[in-house]
């Protein structure tokens, strides 16, 4: 059937009929008020000649006179992919011959250039089909879209109703003035070109469209010269963040993202989400909060309600983000602290249960933490003696031959557990690298702190970035062959060895267990792919000034921080003896024990790796069994699951498909909000934006210095390519992205904290950073001029 009446769509024509028709054969089948008309479908490929005789006849049936040309291909107003404006709407299309171009020219769009970058930028297959849509037009008084959701905030209790006279095209082509209303349930003003009836009828509208269809919707509606209203179009908001999940609290509830603590804002597979909830509770319980962590959007949030409205807990929780969630964190725990709905409530007794598990551990702690502080080589020794030992205990024990037997193997594991002597070292590091700055308020600036916390020994991090630069040393008589070739070319050359021998398994035997958003279960690790490693090396290569050579930049950091260490200490004792004495402690405990930051997750990885190789074999097991389609899909289960499937012979392959489906859905959303309240509100965006010089970005310097170059705006670094001396911008970094620092000029994101592992890597190579900076990745592109000045915080394009 090459033209059909949108009276006659039926359920699940998708691929006959397009998005576009499919959404409106749904609105028709509701009872909604829908232009008549008729959809050429794609029986008639875009190759061939169209069926036109059908065509006029079916708009003969309509009446003649102006209609709309829509296109309406299969890949349109999807879930996570609207289309809005990428492919042809032709309105006003009177007579047979103007209808025909008409069509023609929808159906041809859709291989036009910005459709083609669309789908790609989507990872949407570009094997898709056009059909046409043709509608009576509406000869509109007013004209506009509903969102069902505001579609800026987040908010699902709002909606939001752009307005224009005539046809509406200004709203939709962003072009002239528009009338806005937000709709929140209290009666519609009485302004602009819509009566309060009509802003009530549309919410009713919204409402109904959205019970129907089952989410938050885009709707194109049309108010005709007799006050009737047509609905044109209704397709999914595709930008909005998933919600938290339903409680049974009536009163608001606060989320913090608490994922870009570990450096990782790309979603979690739900393998991976299970792990990284204990380990992220151990984390903040080790401040002494206890947080419920939930996946939302597979990305770690924290509920934080409890502690906001706790009149004790509110009074710290600012000041304890400092240290690892940032400035951005900090501003949004103020306002939620200032929002009447999170006053404080009186505590029940039984929240002090516990009390006295806690003040064993607050001794624990203290101890610890003295004890390191007083003798930090001493607590450095006993700290790698547990990282070898952790490393030898987590080999796979013999007897493993049966999915069962691996999967008690996997269940028996905790990656979150940290013993003491590898624990308190990291936090006493942490403490003497925070603790200065208020020591030395009016001797010593932020900057002059970060410069003597750079260089800094001792770090896992950098002493595997800088052991990857010595392979590149090694394999510079193949820099031809590694500049030229594919990284997955040279990975595949690797495992058939035949590639020259650069040293690189001396590497990966130390360091394969790591990757970028390593703390993921379900993230492939170097030594099972090591295509990213043949990346950074190639980065490596085109490093050509001897002086740029990391472990130069390294040791000038270094000898810069102790010239700078001896040099505060000796101004702040003229100014302020007792506290100059008390801050040179610290700073120099700083630089025994701040390096330690990374073991702690360098010792869990370990454990993970040999859970991710014993659920790899699980998963082998299902998919010759056919309850998988694939080994790697037993990362989209979680342990229940693989256990019903493993002593059930439970299949799962469909839901594997569909949370891989949504997992690479969510894979390339760029934006993460910082908080979320329980309506879906992202509270970072209705903070006033911080003001900056001469339109500069601001955030928060982290490593000091200023730096000026062309940038690189990265999201995967993977498969970056970084020249030397380049600005790398990206959303946040963790220890995976750090070989890419040996070579950048200087570093900004859109996230982190001081102490985060993305800063405090810049500092070790003396490359000035600067954090926090909301959107850099979509303000700056690659290629352009910027300057980083981490004194200021600023970022300047241009």
């Amino acid at each position: 059937m090459r033209v059909i009446a949108l009276t006659e769509l039926t359920p699940g024509t998708t691929d006959l009929v397009g998005g576009k028709a499919a959404g409106l054969g749904e609105l028709v089948r509701s009872g909604e008020r829908v232009p008549e008309g008729f959809c050429v479908t794609t029986a008639t490929p875009a190759s061939e000649a169209l069926p036109e005789a059908e065509i006029v006849a079916a708009y003969h049936r309509l009446g003649g006179g102006p209609v709309a040309v829509r296109s309406s291909a299969t890949a349109e107003d999807l879930p996570d992919a609207s289309f809005a404006g990428v492919q042809d709407t032709i309105l006003g299309v009177e007579g047979d011959a103007d209808l025909l171009a008409a069509v023609e020219k929808c159906r041809r769009s859709l291989h036009a250039a910005r459709a083609v970058a669309y789908r790609d930028a989507h990872g949407i297959d570009q094997e898709v089909r056009m059909a046409v849509v043709v509608q009576r037009m509406v000869d509109a008084a007013t004209a506009g879209v509903l969102f069902t959701a505001n579609p800026v905030t987040g908010c699902r209790t709002e909606m939001v109703v752009e307005a224009a006279a005539g046809l509406g095209t200004a709203v939709v082509d962003g072009a002239g003035d528009v009338d806005r209303y937000v709709l929140d349930g209290t009666p519609g003003p009485e302004r602009g070109v819509l009566t309060r009836a009509q802003l009530d009828e549309l919410r009713e509208v919204g409402e109904r469209l959205q019970r129907r269809l089952g989410a938050p919707q885009d709707v194109e509606w049309a108010y005709d010269r007799q006050g009737v209203l047509w609905l044109l179009q209704s397709r999914p908001i595709t930008t909005l963040f998933p919600l938290p999940p339903a409680t049974d609290d009536p009163a608001p509830r606060v989320y913090l993202e608490f994922g870009h603590v570990q450096g990782m804002l790309r979603p979690a597979t739900p393998m991976g989400m299970s792990t990284l909830k204990a380990l992220i509770a151990a984390m903040v319980a080790s401040l002494g909060l206890r947080v419920e962590i939930t996946d939302i959007g597979g990305r770690l949030y924290g509920d934080l309600t409890d502690l906001a409205r706790d009149p004790f807990a509110r009074k710290r929780l600012v000041k304890l983000m400092a240290v690892d969630f940032g400035p951005r964190a900090q501003a949004v725990m103020e306002r939620v602290l200032a929002d009447p709905r999170f006053a404080p409530r009186r505590r029940g007794r039984t929240r002090r249960a516990g009390g006295g598990q806690s003040a064993r551990t607050a001794v624990r702690a203290l101890t610890g933490v003295t004890r390191a502080l007083a003798r930090p080589d001493a607590a450095r020794a006993r700290l790698f003696r547990e990282l070898d030992r952790l490393a030898a205990e987590s080999v796979t024990p013999p007897g493993l031959h049966t999915a069962a037997d691996r999967l008690r193997f996997v269940r028996a594991q905790d990656p979150s557990a940290g013993p003491d002597d590898i624990v308190w070292p990291i936090v006493a590091g942490m403490l003497a690298a925070a603790l200065p700055g208020p020591l030395l308020a009016g001797v010593a600036d932020r900057d002059e702190i970060n410069t003597v916390l750079g260089g800094m020994p001792h770090n896992v991090t950098i002493e595997m970035d800088l052991a990857l630069w010595r392979v590149t040393e090694r394999a510079r008589p193949h820099r031809d062959l590694l500049l030229t070739t594919a990284p997955d070319d040279l990975a595949r050359r690797y495992r058939d060895g035949t590639l020259p021998d650069i040293g690189l398994a001396e590497f990966l035997d130390r360091y394969g267990h790591r990757a970028v958003a390593e703390v993921d279960l379900g993230v492939p690790r170097w030594d099972e792919d090591p295509a990213p490693v043949f990346a950074m090396i190639a980065n490596y290569l085109r490093l050509t000034d001897p002086e740029q050579a990391p472990d130069r930049r390294f040791a000038r950091a270094a000898a810069t921080a102790e010239a700078r260490l001896e040099e505060l200490v000796a101004r702040a004792r003229r100014r302020r003896p007792v506290r100059g004495r008390l801050a040179g402690f610290l700073l120099r405990r700083a630089r025994s024990l701040a390096g330690l930051r990374e073991a702690g997750k360098f010792a869990g990885l370990y454990r993970l790796r040999e859970m991710r190789r014993q659920l790899l074999l699980i998963g082998a097991e299902l998919a010759d069994t056919g309850l998988l389609d694939r080994p790697e899909d037993v990362m989209f289960l979680t342990l229940d699951e693989v256990a019903t499937a493993v002593h059930e012979r439970a299949d799962h392959r469909e839901t594997a498909a569909a949370r891989r489906a949504v997992h690479r859905r969510e894979l390339r959303r760029r934006r993460v909000p910082v908080a979320l309240l329980s309506d879906g509100t992202d509270l970072e965006v209705a903070l006033a934006p911080a003001t900056a010089p001469d339109g500069a970005l601001r955030g928060v310097g982290a490593s000091a210095g200023v730096a000026t170059g062309r940038a690189r705006v990265v999201h995967d670094p993977a498969t970056a390519h970084l020249e030397p001396g380049e600005i790398l911008v990206a959303p946040t970094t963790d220890p995976g992205w750090t070989p890419l620092f040996l070579t950048a000029g200087g570093l900004v994101t859109e996230t982190g904290a001081v102490m985060a592992h993305g800063p405090t890597v810049a500092r070790e190579y003396g490359i000035p950073a600067v954090i926090c900076v909301p959107d850099a990745t979509r303000a700056i592109r690659t290629g352009d001029l910027v300057t980083v000045d981490a004194a200021a915080g600023t970022v300047t394009i241009g």
